[in-house]
């Protein structure tokens, strides 16, 4: 009688970072990954342009954010933006604009990172990176899971209806979340390309 086999696990771009050579080594190399990519998207985050009437300004954190969660896979990932939602909500100045803490309307974003991290990762650990068509669908799912939490949280912050809500939250960056994908379907589909010729 045959058996099914479980296809292996497809690896993720850290993967293809050198390797430690002891288990000490390892747990220090997963540590700096999940610093790392908190730093990035901390550091991404600075690049921050207001909209006008919104709370929630134009930022490189939601393109950061869906990167490392490509990069990393689903479990770094997510622990990279649960690292910088928590460190930001202790006083680490590195939401937009230099921020920190709880109180503002925006952070419903910053925790539906997390979510898209570990969702892009969990794509990406499937091969979802390596073509442009399927960067570009892992991407977008990737934001509409950042959307999904931010939008209700900002309407409950502000008391305002859902339909408010997107229209401050939702509809202003669609444009700039349609040139970000592009931007990935170049990029990480040509990664791949370049450690295939390098290996």
């Amino acid at each position: 009688m045959a058996t099914a086999v479980t296809p292996a696990p497809a690896t993720v771009l850290a993967d293809h970072l050198p390797g430690a050579a002891t288990r000490l080594g390892g747990q220090a190399r997963e540590l700096a990954l999940v610093v790392g990519g908190a730093a990035l998207t901390g550091l991404a985050a600075q690049f921050s342009v207001p909209v006008p009437g919104s709370p929630v300004p134009v930022t490189g954190q939601t393109f950061a954010a869906l990167l490392v969660g490509t990069a990393l896979g689903a479990r770094r990932g997510a622990a990279s933006l649960a690292l910088y939602l928590l460190a930001g909500m202790a006083g680490m100045p590195w939401f937009a604009e230099g921020s920190s803490g709880f109180a503002m309307p925006s952070l419903g974003y910053a925790i539906g990172f997390v979510l898209a991290a570990a969702l892009t990762g969990a794509f990406a650990r499937r091969g979802a990176d390596r073509s442009a068509p399927r960067t570009a669908m892992a991407m977008v799912l990737g934001n509409l899971a950042i959307y999904a939490v931010g939008v209700p949280y900002l309407a409950a912050s502000l008391h305002v209806s859902l339909a408010k809500a997107a229209d401050l939250g939702l509809y202003p960056y669609l444009i700039g979340d349609a040139l970000k994908v592009l931007l990935a379907m170049g990029a990480l589909p040509l990664t791949w390309k370049l450690l295939r010729r390098r290996g």
